[in-house]
This record gives C-alpha cells, sequence and structure tokens, in this order.
C-alpha cells in the first residue's frame, strides 16, 4: 500500500497524504486532482477501490508511427504524464509494418468514445499520404492537435518544431567549421518537415545542388544508403532530418574507411535518447520535447473543455547541441 501511494504520488505531483484522501473518498481534494490520481492508478496498473471502479477514466488517443525511433517514446512520455495530471488516461496506438493502420486505430478510438486524439508523426506530415481518417475526426467534431508539421487543408492546431531554424542552424555550424560542400539527407519528397527544412538550407547556402539532396526511409538503414550518394558526390559534411538518419551516415562514412568526423561530419535532428553516448557523441538539433508536449495538451484539454482553439501552428525554438561528430574541415 505505501509503495502505491509513493509511485502514485510522485506519478501525478501531489503528497501521498492526498492520493490516500482520494482512495479513502475523503473530502479536501479538487475534482481535478482527484481525477488525475484515479487516471495515474489506472497507468500504474493498480486496482482502484471498490467504491471508486464505477468511474471511468476520460480516455485519450496518443498515436505515434513507431517505437523504434527514441523521439517517439520521448513525446509519448511527456503527453501521457501531461494528461494523467488532468485526469485523462493516454490509449497509446504505435503503427507496425503489416499490422494496424492509423486510419484502423481511429476507427478503434472512436468506437471508444475518446475525448480527443493527439497525433505525432502520422501521416497527416505527408502530403501524398491517405487523410480521410482525419477528416472523420473532424467531422465528429473530436478533439485533435498534430504534432509537428502538417499538410495545409486538415484544420487542426498543432505544435511544431521550427524546421527551419533547425537548418540554418545546422548549415551555420557546419559552415563555420570550413565545410562548403554539405550535403542534406530528408525524407520523403511529400513530407512537409523535409520539404520546410530543403528550403531553409537553399536560402541559408544561397542555392543548393540538387545532386546534395538525398531522400530516406526514417531509419538508420535508410540514413546509410542516402549519406553513401551523397559522399559519392564528394561532400563533407551531412546534415540529417532526424538522429537514425544521421547513424546511418556516420556508419556509411565508417564503412568506406572515413573517419567522423576527421573526414566527414554529421549532424542529426531530434537529440533523442542516448544520442550523447555514440561513438562519436552525435552533434543534433535538439527539439524542446517537454515545452511541445505539454502545449500540445493545453491545446487538447482547451478543446475538451469547450474552449474554441485556431486552427493554428505554434512553432518552438530548437537548440544546437555540439559534441563529437563535427570538426574543422579536411584541407585536402
Amino acid at each position: 500500500m505505501t509503495r502505491r501511494l509513493a509511485e502514485v504520488a510522485k506519478k501525478v505531483g501531489v503528497s501521498e497524504a492526498t492520493v490516500s484522501r482520494v482512495l479513502n473518498n475523503k473530502p479536501g481534494v479538487s475534482e481535478a486532482t482527484r481525477r488525475a490520481v484515479l487516471t495515474a492508478l489506472d497507468v500504474l496498473g493498480y486496482e482502484r477501490p471498490t467504491q471508486l471502479r464505477g468511474e471511468r477514466a476520460r480516455l485519450v488517443g496518443l498515436v505515434l508511427p513507431e517505437l523504434q525511433n527514441p523521439i517517439f517514446p520521448a513525446f509519448a512520455e511527456v503527453i501521457g504524464g501531461a494528461l494523467a495530471q488532468l485526469g485523462l488516461t493516454p490509449v497509446l496506438c504505435t503503427q507496425t509494418k503489416g499490422g494496424v493502420s492509423e486510419a484502423d486505430y481511429v476507427e478503434l478510438l472512436l468506437q471508444q468514445q475518446v475525448s480527443g486524439v493527439v497525433f505525432a508523426g502520422g501521416l497527416y506530415a505527408q502530403a501524398e499520404a491517405p487523410h480521410d481518417h482525419y477528416r472523420l475526426l473532424a467531422e465528429r467534431n473530436i478533439p485533435v492537435v498534430l504534432v509537428n508539421a502538417a499538410i495545409d487543408d486538415l484544420g487542426f492546431p498543432g505544435v511544431s518544431c521550427d524546421d527551419a531554424v533547425a537548418v540554418e542552424q545546422a548549415w551555420r555550424h557546419l559552415a563555420s567549421l570550413g565545410h562548403e560542400r554539405i550535403g542534406l539527407v530528408l525524407g520523403p519528397g511529400d513530407h512537409v518537415p523535409s520539404a520546410r527544412k530543403l528550403a531553409a538550407a537553399r536560402a541559408v547556402a544561397g542555392g543548393l545542388p540538387d545532386a546534395y539532396v538525398a531522400r530516406a526511409i526514417f531509419s538508420i538503414e535508410g540514413g546509410h544508403a542516402a549519406a553513401a550518394r551523397l559522399l559519392d558526390r564528394g561532400v563533407t559534411g551531412i546534415v540529417c532530418a532526424s538522429d537514425p538518419l544521421a547513424l546511418g551516415a556516420v556508419r556509411a562514412a565508417r564503412r568506406r574507411g572515413l573517419d567522423v568526423p576527421g573526414r566527414i561530419s554529421v549532424v542529426g535532428y531530434d537529440d533523442s535518447a542516448l544520442m550523447n553516448c555514440t561513438e562519436p557523441p552525435l552533434t543534433t538539433v535538439r527539439q524542446p520535447i517537454e515545452a511541445m508536449g505539454r502545449a500540445a495538451v493545453e491545446l487538447l484539454n482547451a478543446q475538451i473543455a469547450g474552449t474554441s482553439v485556431p486552427a493554428e501552428e505554434l512553432l518552438f525554438e530548437p537548440e544546437l547541441v555540439v559534441r563529437g561528430s563535427t570538426a574543422q574541415a579536411p584541407r585536402d
């Protein structure tokens, strides 16, 4: 019992005495705190007291494209924690190849009568992907928030890291180290964040040869293949649209006997978990995950409460984190 009180209190950010009052159905606790404690019980896998089992927690879908990229579990942790503090129970929906699709998850969430849905890294960011399930949510007036850039006509509020600023920071860092042949590893051609990064790179570079732009699926293997093409074209610096892509670029350079950062400098994007533990530690552009995740939950909760929220995108400033994968450009 003591362990349960301590875990729930830590999850919600209240005292153990407050948790005890909720579990014993005592007065002196706000409704929001009471809901948050009950939701924390559900999330942590504890049974509710008998007298409280009739109360069903409000559900919110949290739809992610994968869990292999550490950035998505990081968003899930922040968003899930913020939802729990509001008395909302996150329902994690993760896609797998050949498994349940994003549209299927939306159908399941609607059947569960969810209070809202948060999407991170979904099909909304790809112009050529199917979007009917988003329009279905809009027709049902389900509160929705999108994390990171979406196509223009969906009409949902969103929070995004500023892709243009991220690329400018990475590009200027490599240029300051003397790199003149800088390549760019991006996602698919219809991927909105990648399009924003490409536009920013062309602007900061004063033009960018098509040969210095490589497309890839978002994985280490994709980054390896794309970076190999750039290495064939003589680049000495590579800016990548994700950390896994950057790790693939490091691997591609090493497979050719090229030292990182002695011969090739690599910059990632996200600053996801363990990037300071790679060899070399990865220079990357950090997304402000905590601030973005909490803002997404605030926008969702406002909609759930009946407040009108503009279908606007909130842009958050990234931060360049310089580590060991970048160095002065080679002189020969």
